[in-house]
C-alpha cells in the first residue's frame, strides 16, 4: 500500500512540473504581439534599406508573397529573384505602417495580421500569417493591395478591362 501511495505522489508531482514549466515557458500574447510587430517593422526597414539578407532573412523559405498585380503570386525564390535588381541598385520600396492589428492562435505558435500602409502607390493594405519555429518568428504569406475607395471602383474597373481580358484568356480553357 506504501508503495502505491509513493508511485501516485511521483506520478502527480511528475505531471505538476510538467505543466508549471510548460506555464512559464509560454510567452504572453501581449509580448508575442511585440514581437510580431517589431519583426514587421524592421522587415519594411530592411526594404527601405534596400537590405536584401534582412529582407529575406525575415521570410520563411516555403513563403509565399502576392502582389498588386494578378500575376504576382510568388514564392520566396520568384519573388527574390524578381527584388534583387531593385535591392542591388540600394532602392527597393518604402511601406510605412499606419495600423496593425495582430492576432495570435491559441497555441501561440502561429499570428496572422492586417496592416494598413502609406506607400509610393497611395494607401495599401498587407495582410499575412507568421509561424514561429525553434523560437523564431517567420512571414509565411503576404498579401498586398491597394485600397480602393468605393466611390472610384467603377473607374478602377473601367481602367484594367483591357488587361483583366488578357489576363483571364488564361483560365478560359
Amino acid at each position: 500500500m506504501k508503495n502505491i501511495f509513493f508511485l501516485l505522489v511521483v506520478i502527480i508531482s511528475f505531471f505538476g512540473c510538467s505543466q508549471t514549466k510548460q506555464i512559464t515557458t509560454t510567452q504572453s500574447i501581449s509580448a508575442i504581439k511585440t514581437d510580431v510587430k517589431t519583426l514587421l517593422d524592421n522587415w519594411h526597414k530592411a526594404a527601405s534599406d534596400a537590405d536584401y539578407k534582412g529582407y529575406f532573412g525575415a521570410m520563411d523559405s516555403v513563403s509565399v508573397l502576392i502582389g498588386t498585380d494578378a500575376t504576382e503570386n510568388w514564392n520566396k525564390m520568384q519573388f527574390a529573384s524578381f527584388s534583387k535588381p531593385f535591392f542591388d541598385k540600394g532602392k527597393a520600396w518604402s511601406f510605412k505602417p499606419l495600423e496593425r492589428n495582430v492576432y495570435v492562435s491559441e497555441q501561440r505558435n502561429f499570428v496572422w495580421f492586417d496592416e494598413l500602409l502609406d506607400t509610393w502607390m497611395g494607401t495599401c493594405r498587407g495582410s499575412g500569417v507568421l509561424e514561429k519555429k525553434q523560437n523564431t518568428w517567420k512571414i509565411k504569406h503576404y498579401v498586398l493591395s491597394v485600397e480602393i475607395p468605393n466611390n472610384n471602383v467603377q473607374a478602377v474597373i473601367k481602367a484594367k478591362k483591357k488587361s483583366d481580358s488578357i489576363f483571364l484568356t488564361r483560365f478560359n480553357k
